[in-house]
């Protein structure tokens, strides 16, 4: 190494060269280099299996790399692999989607969880961990009562909790003004309209010579955020490079190995507008936030559903379903009368209708059943005359796997390994093949890379077709709602205020109407 290569190592936060993980004969990263800078954001990309988790998971000492690498950390050179606990050692801290925070604990409980875990105190000084916990939310312009459930906390609450709580535990870096902050998903739980407030915390925390590794499947937010971005593909660097200067397609292309053609539903037809038939009239519905309304979906139709956050959209698919508090109203479903306040989501299944919930892992399927238990849960019904005819599950299972693309194909795999996409894809293809008359989505890809985003809606809109379902969507997603959507209902406070239909449905109408409807 010459004096300058050296120079150059010490100055920087992260330098990584030559990274090799390799897996039996799949090589999951392929000599992998990477620079971070202090107070640099830099953004992570790829799709699913590129190689991101891979190398996280080296990175905190849960992998052992291959041998032939070298990783220096804020210029010091790091002996890999690294063991266990050690990243703190070295200056870095992480944040993973699921944030580690126990809802049942306090802030200042969730707060001191990690030195608990390695340190062996005798006693805890509440009082000092309660004024370090109000010196830091101070610093960050965050509000939050040490004594606070964290239960009681709303998202964005508790992803500025597990961030900062990653940065005090930089520790010795951070008093130097170094230290590297890895961010993985930290916002795939996050309504879109609340993560510019996260994003705002991150931003400081980067001015303070913190450096930041942002991982994300959102490509809009790796955007409006970072400084630069890397970009894995099968293992490898396909590209890297400034944010700002850099055009969101040339990313794509880099992301994909190919440029991706935007998807859009067909238009539909002046035949279809003119015969179509109501399938579900609505009454009246109501709920914690959503006020009295009416509104109708029409058969083989895709309605979405969108606002800000806090003005009911996200209600609508559990009022609808029979699983929402305070609900009242009255649903019509193909000339059937349901009276919501008495709904029930054994009914609502009973009546045809299906719902994906945003939470797909924990309240859409089982992380611990393999695929064909959860792809065939909805249908067993099916196969047990007098005991369950596995033999035929399992042939079903296959077929359903095949037809809807999901990786890998081992129907034995637990659900919980498989990708954000793939999981969504099993459960469409759960809850399809009851040939449901609506079928109710919230958020369908949050947390879904690029690339399975198209699958996805290209499955949604084949299934209408097919079986002449209609869809109803919920999302804070406005570009997804203007690809796949025929009509958009817009709520500002509890009410509808505007219906967007055929070319009215852009991204920019969507937003204005949802900032500017309650003014």
């Amino acid at each position: 190494m010459t004096q300058e290569e050296r120079k150059f190592i010490q100055g920087t936060t992260l330098y990584m060269k030559g990274i090799s993980k390799t897996f039996g004969s799949n090589r999951a990263l392929d000599h992998v280099d990477m620079v971070i800078m202090p107070g640099e954001i830099m953004g992570l990309l790829g799709k699913n299996g590129c190689g991101k988790s891979t190398l996280i998971k080296i990175l905190s000492g849960f992998h052992e790399p291959d041998s032939g690498g070298e990783l220096y950390v804020n210029g010091e050179q790091v002996k890999l692999p690294v063991a266990p606990g050690e990243f703190v050692k070295y200056g870095m801290s992480f944040v993973h989607q699921d944030l580690g925070l126990v809802d049942s604990l306090t802030v200042a409980e969730n707060w001191i969880l990690s030195d608990i875990a390695t340190q062996n105190k005798p006693w805890i000084s509440w009082k000092a961990t309660n004024e370090d916990i109000i010196r830091t939310f101070e610093h960050y312009g965050l509000t939050i009562s040490p004594d606070e459930p964290v239960s009681s906390l709303g998202p964005v609450q508790k992803a500025m909790l597990a961030i900062l709580r990653a940065v005090v535990n930089l520790h010795d870096a951070q008093e130097k003004g170094r230290g590297l902050l890895i961010l993985d998903e930290p916002t795939v739980f996050l309504p879109k309209t609340e993560v510019e407030i996260l994003f705002r915390l991150v931003r400081s925390i980067a001015h303070q010579g913190i450096s930041v590794m942002f991982v994300s499947h959102d490509l809009d937010e790796v955007m409006a955020l970072t400084d630069s971005f890397t970009v894995l593909r099968d293992g490898r660097n396909v590209g890297n490079g400034t944010t700002h200067m850099t055009d969101k397609n040339s990313v794509i292309e880099m992301i994909l190995g190919e440029g991706l053609q935007e998807y859009h539903v067909e238009t539909k037809t002046e035949e279809f507008l003119e015969n179509r038939e109501v399938l579900v009239q609505v009454q009246g519905v109501a709920g914690r936030i959503v006020k009295p309304m009416d509104f109708s979906a029409y058969r083989g139709e895709v309605l979405g559903v969108t606002g800000l956050v806090g003005s009911g959209f996200e209600e609508i698919p559990y009022l609808l379903f029979g699983d929402a508090a305070g609900r009242q109203g009255q649903m019509v479903l193909d000339e059937e009368t349901f009276d919501l306040e008495r709904f029930t989501p054994k009914q609502a299944v009973e009546a045809k209708m299906a719902l994906i919930p945003a939470d797909r892992k924990n309240m859409g399927g089982v992380q611990t059943l393999e695929v064909q238990e959860n792809i065939m849960m909805q249908s067993m019904y099916r196969y047990h005359p007098f005991c369950l005819d596995r033999k035929n599950m399992r042939k079903k299972a296959g077929e359903l796997t095949e037809e809807y693309t999901v990786h890998p194909k081992d129907i034995r795999l637990d659900f919980g390994m498989l990708s954000g996409g793939n999981q969504q894809k099993v459960l469409l293809a759960k809850w399809i093949q009851e040939n449901p008359k609506l079928l109710i989505l919230h958020e369908p890809t949050q947390g879904i890379d690029i690339g399975a985003r198209q699958a996805i809606y290209s499955l949604i809109e084949e299934s209408v077709k097919k079986t002449g379902m209609t869809v109803i969507c919920s999302s804070s997603d406005y570009e997804q709602l203007e690809q796949i959507c025929d009509r958009v209902l817009i709520l500002v406070n509890g009410q509808i205020i505007e219906e967007l239909t055929g070319n009215e449905i852009t991204k920019a109408r969507i937003t204005e109407y949802c900032y500017a409807g309650g003014v």
